[in-house]
């Protein structure tokens, strides 16, 4: 039996992510470890070879190119194939953001295994594993690369996402946080729908199903709202607040900002300071 532990940290639970341990192992036929529990997540990829894993009452059989989570506090076990032994990897972890991540992958007790697309997962743990060359930079690359593992897992399992029940409810989000991302510069709802990865109509429809107004018209609220924040330094003119929240023109920005207020941005301002 081969077993590569290449890193051992401290658990730090005020970080969105934090690397506890990570490594690699060859293991022996019917090699077994448990029942145990952890307290922190672990997710271990499967190199080659197969075995088993147990928790909460349910057994799998994992293969090459899969994974499978242990969630902290719950017992679980795992143990080598006796004809075909695997090799894995894994990576311990948790922080603030951990629990949330994996709910928005769906890996968590009831659902632990993650079958993976291509290569991509298993060179993440590699650049992992070979961050302990690094003597200053490597906790702060370790986590970097966590992010990018977590990443990958997310993309892979879009594809179910948008399969399920909750798949307008991801469109919407996504585009909510691309507004709040973007909304000082000069985006426009094709850009938008782009983005997400649907035909223009077709979002504007699930969008306004959602909020009960156009996308346009979310766009347009959002600027003004955060114009309407920028108004409160004096130190800020008319122009500068209408460019920082995506437009060009003051003239036209002052025109919407009167549609929706009833004052210009100047009365606003003047009187919210006064």
């Amino acid at each position: 039996m081969f077993n590569q532990d290449e890193y051992k940290g401290p658990l730090d639970e005020n970080i969105d992510l934090t690397v506890y341990h990570y490594g690699m192992e060859k293991c022996d036929s019917e090699h077994s470890f448990g029942p145990a529990l952890r307290d922190h997540f672990l997710i271990h990829y499967v190199i080659s070879g197969s075995g088993t894993f147990q928790i909460d009452g349910q057994s799998y059989i994992l293969q090459e190119n899969e994974c499978f989570l242990i969630p902290p506090d719950i017992i679980t076990y795992y143990k080598a194939s006796s004809i075909d032994p695997w090799t894995y990897t894994w990576i311990g972890f948790r922080g603030t953001k951990a629990t949330a991540i994996l709910k928005n992958i769906k890996l968590d007790k009831n659902n632990p295994i993650f079958k993976c697309k291509g290569d991509t997962i298993k060179k993440c743990f590699e650049e992992i594993r070979a961050s302990s060359i690094y003597e200053f930079g490597g906790e702060l690359r370790l986590r970097g690369y966590l992010s990018i593992l977590l990443s990958e897992f997310t993309e892979q399992s879009k594809t179910a996402l948008i399969q399920g029940e909750g798949h307008t409810k991801n469109y919407i989000k996504k585009a909510v946080q691309f507004i709040a991302t973007n909304y000082s510069r000069d985006i426009t709802i094709e850009s938008l729908a782009a983005y997400i990865g649907l035909n223009k109509n077709y979002f504007s429809t699930l969008f306004k199903k959602e909020f009960g107004i156009p996308p346009q018209e979310y766009l347009i609220k959002y600027r003004i709202s955060k114009a309407c924040q920028l108004l409160h330094n004096k130190d800020l003119t008319v122009s500068e607040d209408s460019r920082s929240v995506g437009y060009e023109d003051p003239l036209g920005f002052s025109k919407i900002f009167k549609q929706i207020h009833g004052l210009s941005p100047k009365a606003y301002r003047q009187n919210q300071l006064s």
